[in-house]
């Protein structure tokens, strides 16, 4: 006859540790239910007392440290199991990650790309637009400059058209740069003389 105990009172009655009752429950070799969050368990009385007798002391030591042992085995197997999956599952998240990385700097190397091509056509536009332009500034200011600046053997020919020697024509530029006329630029570095053009009435 079936009877319906606690998993603690049918571990005392088939002589089985608690870890060995739930073990028979999880691969459904004892019949279970659950009733207000308690394990129940039902147990053949006929059955235990038919089996009591063959059994000896030793039997039931041997069975309760098998039970706990195949338990040990099933946690630890779940567990490896569990660790597999974690292990697989982040594995697969690396690689998509990785993958996502890859896809957004391909796309960013292709945006920067794609700008540099279209700042390289705009730079060759402008410089097509403006380079003549340039180019005229440049001379006019070169020819402004040349037509701002005399020769010094234009200004000894312009000093002796008013009778001045040479060693006075000399005389007057010395003088010049010492007082700083600003039309007299004298590069000490390079030793070269410009003159400013100008009427000079002052110096004749």
């Amino acid at each position: 006859m079936e009877r319906l105990v606690t998993t603690s009172e049918a571990a005392q009655i088939l002589g089985l540790s608690l870890q060995g009752i739930h073990y028979r429950i999880k691969k459904e070799q004892l019949k279970s239910i659950k009733k207000d969050g308690k394990t129940f368990v039902y147990v053949d009385d006929e059955q235990k007392h038919d089996e009591t007798p063959t059994k000896t002391k030793a039997e039931p030591i041997r069975q309760t440290i098998h039970d706990n042992s195949q338990a040990i085995i099933d946690v630890k197997n779940e567990q490896i199991e569990l660790l597999q999956k974690s292990m697989k599952w982040m594995k697969k998240q690396y690689i998509s990650e990785i993958f996502r990385l890859e896809k957004n700097q391909k796309r960013i190397i292709e945006v920067f790309n794609s700008e540099i091509k279209l700042l390289q056509s705009a730079f060759n536009e402008m410089r097509s637009v403006y380079k003549p332009q340039i180019q005229q500034e440049i001379k006019t200011k070169t020819e402004k400059q040349s037509n701002d600046f005399i020769l010094v053997k234009d200004f000894f020919i312009l000093m002796k058209r008013y009778n001045k020697t040479e060693q006075e024509i000399r005389f007057i530029i010395f003088n010049a740069i010492k007082n700083a006329d600003k039309r007299f630029i004298y590069n000490k570095v390079e030793k070269k003389l410009l003159i400013l053009n100008s009427d000079f009435l002052d110096l004749i």
